[in-house]
């Protein structure tokens, strides 16, 4: 068995400022040593190379020349990662270790847990929608169109304190068993951005693996939301393809 207990996985792009948070919030857990930490840029230029050379020489760093998408640098990521679990964080975070630990105590005794997640809340501690239901076209369609008119999907479940399960959980902050993702396979590089987290819960799913919410646990995300701001941007425009792309995997709108 791997002496790394948790393999962080974090990517970035041109996001230094959120990036030097979260990794001042990991402070106690970099000195873990069962604790490991791997970063892929997807070709930052704002010089987060640098600064991970000379601030954090320890992590495992893997510069990409260009940007290559949310599912490509993850999975080269995970592809180098040695730990029993995966921690897959978003670099706009921020962490604390009673939320790391509980996440780890429930997946030490939860052996079916394939994948387990917190709520995650905005910087003024509003809970935001990172439970879901499958992402639906009409569901696209209304957000992007209405955005005013947005419901929060599992709205009860998240202000509960009962552990359950959604359909899926935004790929932010997931901590994701090691055999789990053996078994499914990682994360579907046809998409560039967004729903790999959606496509990745579902094949967990489906292969009998839990996909669990924490309610209880919350962590600060700072949420950039750049489909919603910008549909029409190129990375909106990819996104867009991306969920097409989603809609005739599964066979279902």
């Amino acid at each position: 068995m791997s002496s790394v207990k948790i393999s962080y996985i974090i990517i970035t792009w041109n996001g230094l400022a959120y990036l030097q948070r979260l990794l001042a919030s990991m402070a106690r857990q970099l000195q873990r040593p069962d604790v490991e930490v791997v970063l892929c840029d997807n070709g930052s230029t704002d010089g987060t190379a640098e600064f991970i050379r000379t601030s954090y020489p320890a992590i495992r760093y893997i510069p990409l020349p260009e940007n290559k998408g949310v599912a490509y640098a993850r999975n080269r990521a995970l592809e180098q990662a040695k730990g029993q679990y995966f921690f897959i964080v978003d670099n706009d975070l921020e962490l604390t270790d009673e939320a790391v630990e509980t996440l780890e105590q429930y997946m030490d005794t939860h052996p079916q847990t394939g994948l387990v997640a917190p709520s995650l809340v905005f910087p003024d501690r509003t809970l935001q929608g990172s439970a879901k239901h499958y992402p639906g076209l009409l569901r696209k369609l209304r957000n992007v169109l209405f955005p005013h008119r947005r419901t929060m999907d599992y709205a009860a479940q998240l202000q509960a304190a009962t552990p359950f399960e959604p359909e899926y959980v935004i790929g932010a902050c997931q901590l994701v068993r090691a055999e789990a993702l053996q078994t499914v396979g990682l994360l579907d590089e046809h998409i560039f951005y967004g729903p790999e987290d959606a496509d990745f819960c579902l094949r967990l799913r489906a292969a009998g693996w839990q996909v669990v919410c924490l309610p209880t646990v919350h962590v600060m995300h700072h949420c950039q939301r750049m489909t919603t701001h910008r549909p029409l941007s190129p990375i909106g425009r990819a996104h867009i393809k991306a969920l097409l792309y989603f809609y005739r995997k599964h066979r279902r709108l």
